[in-house]
Order: C-alpha cells, then sequence, then structure tokens
C-alpha cells in the first residue's frame, strides 16, 4: 500500500512540475489554480516540496515559480545517457549544413513524441520543435515513422496512447486511416508531416534503424510550405536517408527507452 500511495505522490507532484513547465514563462500560482487538478492546499504543498528539492525555483520578488537548477542536472544527464542526441549529433549538424533546413531528432516514450535535439542552419525560417518539446505521434513525420516501424504489439499500445485530436483538416483522426498511412511508411522507408499538426508546417521524415531492425528514433527535415512543397522535399530523400542509417549503425548497443513503458 506503501509503495502504490508514494508512487501516486510523486506522479501528482510531476504532473505541477509539468504544468509549470509547460508555461513557458514564470508562473504564479493562482494562474497555475487555474487549470490545476488539486485544490489550492494540495497545488500548494506539491510547490513547495518541488522548490524544497530544486525542481521548482521561486522568485519572492514576483511570487512566480519556474522550473529548477536541478532540471538542468537531470537533463543533461538524461540527454547524454537516455537520448540519442550524443550519437546522433555530428550527422544531424552536417545534414543541417548540407541542406540549410532544420533537422529534428526525436524518439517515442508513452506513445508520444519527445524531440531530443535540433539544428537549424539558416535564420531564414524557424520551426516551432524544440529539444525537450513533446508532440503527438499521430500527426507528426517523425512520430509516424517510429509508429510504423514498431513491432506489432508496442505499434498497437502506441495506437492507444493517441488522442486522435483534430488539429487541421489533414489530422488523422482514427487509428484505421493511421494504420494504412503506416503500412506505406514501413514499405517506402519515408514519411511525411501534410500540415497534420500545423498549418503551413511540412517535414520528411526517416525512421532510425539499427542492423536488426529495432526502431530507436527518428529524424526529419522540417520547413515552411511557403518554402518547400511536399514533391519538393523528395530532393532530400537520400541525404535524409543516408543520415538515419549512419545514426542507426552507431546506435547499435544503445538502449532506447521502451515505447511502452
Amino acid at each position: 500500500m506503501n509503495g502504490v500511495t508514494n508512487d501516486g505522490t510523486v506522479a501528482k507532484a510531476l504532473s505541477v512540475l509539468d504544468q509549470v513547465a509547460a508555461m513557458g514563462r514564470p508562473v504564479r500560482m493562482r494562474e497555475l489554480l487555474e487549470t490545476s487538478e488539486f485544490p489550492k492546499p494540495t497545488l500548494y504543498r506539491f510547490l513547495q516540496t518541488l522548490t524544497n528539492q530544486r525542481m521548482l525555483s521561486y522568485d519572492r520578488e514576483l511570487q512566480t515559480y519556474a522550473p529548477g537548477i536541478r532540471l538542468v542536472s537531470l537533463a543533461h544527464s538524461a540527454w547524454s545517457q537516455a537520448s540519442l542526441a550524443p550519437i546522433a549529433a555530428p550527422h544531424i549538424t552536417a545534414l543541417a549544413g548540407s541542406l540549410r533546413e532544420a533537422v529534428h531528432l526525436a524518439q517515442i516514450d508513452n506513445g508520444q513524441i519527445v524531440f531530443v535535439d535540433k539544428r537549424q542552419a539558416s535564420n531564414q525560417f524557424e520551426t516551432l520543435a524544440r529539444a525537450g518539446q513533446v508532440a503527438p505521434a499521430y500527426c507528426t513525420g517523425v512520430g509516424k515513422a517510429i509508429l510504423a516501424n514498431l513491432p506489432e504489439e508496442e505499434q498497437a499500445q502506441a495506437l492507444r496512447q493517441q488522442a486522435f485530436l483534430k488539429y487541421t483538416d489533414a489530422t488523422h483522426t482514427s487509428a484505421e486511416t493511421l494504420l494504412r498511412e503506416l503500412n506505406q511508411i514501413r514499405s517506402e522507408g519515408i514519411a511525411f508531416d501534410r500540415e497534420e499538426h500545423e498549418v503551413g508546417i511540412i517535414s520528411i521524415a526517416a525512421p532510425i534503424l539499427t542492423d536488426a531492425g529495432r526502431v530507436v528514433g527518428a529524424v526529419s527535415i522540417a520547413t515552411a510550405t511557403n518554402r518547400h512543397t511536399l514533391d519538393g522535399l523528395n530532393a532530400f530523400r537520400p541525404a535524409l536517408l543516408d543520415c538515419a542509417e549512419l545514426i542507426g549503425a552507431e546506435a547499435q548497443s544503445w538502449q532506447s527507452p521502451s515505447a511502452h513503458t
């Protein structure tokens, strides 16, 4: 019983931490309370605990909470130990530099996509994705590239974790339509984001596979529709596939986080 209770408390505290981080700026308690699932005394207790543990910082003058310095240390450890970023860094840097386009590196966690690195080689266009950002798997190029190459049981579990919210007119709203595309992606080795998450944003993505065929992530080239067309993105296919292959070759012994834990 104690183990369950402790896990529940930790999960609730982490949800408060997530709420603060999602704001993208220092935030006051009253703002958090507006959308919090917890009553004021409970929310305050979690905020105090997280602050005491340096997971949050508190500005007494402004009365605002923000992610704490301890998270920087944890994030650095996670980046170096639990992400593909260190392995992929030279390869995505080279790809972005040669194409002068934005390159994203992503992994899957609990059915959601986590962008673990990004290279922006040109200031002509800035994508919204950034390292640490979480996005839906079912409506992103990198997400579909990974979903398409998961083992059947893991794929089924990941699909059950999708919300299938309709972000644009191009968004998949059911597992049935998505599955048809995933089969095509697995066959062709390339996925596209056809303005499915954001209007005006498109991408071409490739799965990162080990020699054994295990998918450990995905890499994409993302751009705006006023810069390229979907057909035009096909010109990047050879370089993108080469990049994904190089990363996969170096990731043979790397243990990716489970897709369904």
